[in-house]
């Protein structure tokens, strides 16, 4: 009786260890969430700015029209008492018969709801959700400096992927470049699982990884389905001085790209998009370095969007040394080759209309003009998952086409 008294008793001691350490780890887990919740509204008070109007998209974006002068940027130490410049002093001349006139203006699904009013800028608001999807609060709307590829060059073409990327795409080095202009055709690729992400894009860099100095300006669009609530099509662009390490982010999410056009929203999607075999569409991208106040600007289509300060740069203070055009996709999963399509997800020898493509690609010299680069080279470092080349021209432009559906029975 006495034994069985003590086996209770031992069972019962056990069931409250048990209880209580359910409970610590409860309670454990739910402080965890309610610090991170914390974080995460701290986060979004410093990302949304007060808006003066806002605009509810049909995709389920909200656009905040802003203040011009109470955007993001100017919570860069190095921007408190910048002056915006609302325009550049100089367009690029030379190969392009007029940079300021656009022959593919783009349209974002906001429009349709509303406008913002002049000297106000459309920001894509930040939602709990889009940075509760992050892995890192800290590091939300930023690259990962561990898993970002080294960009193709010229004497490194192994170090156009690391684990979980891959590219397709031209690269032009070797002179002093002081921005680029091209064509990027339009798609909407599937992206496996709804991680990772599909993108074109152009970039314009100095700098490297070696040292952690690496200086980018970036633009294009992409499908990224972990950092946007859906699998839109949208613009983005993105910058750094260091690599990735701590300075730079995707869009509006940091201190430092200053916008000046109300019309555009960065990060908004982007319609309509090609269809295989059937309507093809595109942007044009030009970004030039304004060489009397060395900021480096962005134009979609026929808007003069905004500018890079030179002062938030190192090396681009001065001019780039490499620029590049092409696809990338990135998939979490690096133990197999993704099924992220690229592109059309059509490989580039099926042409136009089926494969996509980069065109009219060009660069500005140190005189303020547009001229074909020299010396481009193609690197893909899968050809039979991702792949590119030239495209046909016959009035001497440099075209690409690119891309492919990743995984296959021939990509394994």
């Amino acid at each position: 009786m006495a034994g069985s008294t003590t086996t209770t008793r031992a069972c019962l001691v056990a069931l409250v260890v048990a209880l209580a350490f359910l409970f610590s780890e409860g309670a454990a887990a739910g402080t965890a969430a309610a610090a991170r919740r914390r974080q995460v509204r701290s986060l979004l008070r410093r990302l949304n700015k007060a808006p003066l109007v806002s605009i509810q998209s049909p995709d389920g974006d909200i656009i905040d029209c802003v203040h011009i002068s109470k955007q993001p940027a100017f919570d860069h130490p190095l921007l408190k008492n910048h002056t915006i410049q609302m325009r550049p002093s100089y367009h690029p001349g030379g190969l392009s018969d007029d940079s300021t006139v656009a022959t593919h203006p783009i349209t974002q699904l906001w429009h349709q709801n509303g406008k913002c009013p002049e000297n106000t800028i459309p920001i894509r608001r930040t939602k709990e959700g889009d940075v509760m999807r992050a892995s890192s609060i800290k590091r939300y709307g930023k690259k990962r400096p561990g898993s970002i590829p080294k960009l193709a060059s010229i004497d490194d073409p192994d170090a156009s992927a690391m684990i979980g990327h891959l590219h397709a795409l031209a690269s032009a080095s070797g002179e002093n470049y002081y921005g680029t202009k091209t064509t990027i055709n339009l798609w909407q690729p599937t992206i496996e699982g709804g991680n990772g992400f599909s993108l074109a894009q152009l970039w314009i860099t100095r700098g490297s990884y070696q040292g952690n100095d690496l200086n980018t300006i970036e633009a294009g669009w992409q499908v990224f389905p972990g950092y946007y609530p859906d699998s839109n099509t949208r613009l983005f662009i993105y910058w750094t001085r260091d690599a990735y390490n701590q300075t730079g982010c995707y869009n509006l999410n940091c201190a430092g790209f200053i916008q000046t056009n109300n019309q555009i929203a960065i990060g908004g999607s982007i319609s309509p998009v090609s269809l295989y075999g059937g309507s093809q569409y595109d942007i044009d991208i030009l970004i030039w370095k304004d060489q009397k106040d060395g900021n480096w600007w962005l134009q979609v289509g026929s808007d003069t969007v905004g500018y890079w300060p030179s002062s938030i740069f190192s090396y681009l203070s001065d001019s780039a040394t490499t620029v590049q055009w092409g696809g990338e996709v990135y998939s979490p999963d690096a133990s197999q080759t993704s099924s992220t399509q690229m592109g059309s997800g059509h490989f580039p020898d099926e042409g136009f209309g089926k494969a996509s493509y980069i065109k009219n690609i060009q660069v500005v010299d140190s005189s303020n003009n547009l001229k074909l680069p020299n010396g481009v080279v193609l690197i893909a470092k899968r050809p039979s998952c991702y792949n590119v080349q030239n495209g046909a021209s016959n009035d001497g432009a440099l075209n690409i086409y690119y891309g492919g559906p990743g995984r296959s029975p021939n990509c394994p």
